[in-house]
């Protein structure tokens, strides 16, 4: 019993440890077109191509995208994204926060995909 204590709580300093040398989140340059406080869609691959889309609030239609980016600013209840899009069958929703909040904060589209809906929300 004492070796298992004793293995807890070296686990337990090591993550400790980990955790307080873990470099802090950095934000990504700007995008193209999309300065902070919006959100974005481009028509290729990791935010190149055209901007087609820039919002700062919420935004509903019918919109092929190659890829998205949510750079936002920090503003409690509204600063993450859920992106409603279709491929396919049923629409599927994916919140998204802000640059560099924890989490993603930018996506590639899988070929065909039509987004209809940006609701900006607060925590995911």
């Amino acid at each position: 019993m004492r070796t298992r204590t004793n293995a807890g709580a070296v686990t337990a300093v090591a993550l400790a440890t980990v955790l307080a040398a873990a470099p802090g989140a950095s934000a990504e340059p700007n995008p193209p077109g999309g300065p902070k406080g919006y959100f974005c869609a481009y028509s290729g691959p990791n935010q190149t191509g055209t901007l087609v889309l820039r919002v700062a609030g919420n935004w509903s239609g019918n919109l092929g995208v190659g890829s998205i980016f949510n750079n936002g600013v920090v503003y409690p209840g509204a600063d993450h994204v859920d992106v409603t899009s279709y491929l396919g069958g049923q629409p599927s929703t994916d919140c998204f926060p802000y640059d560099p909040g924890p989490g993603r904060s930018k996506a590639n589209a899988e070929p065909g995909l039509t987004m209809i809906r940006v609701v900006w929300r607060g925590e995911c």
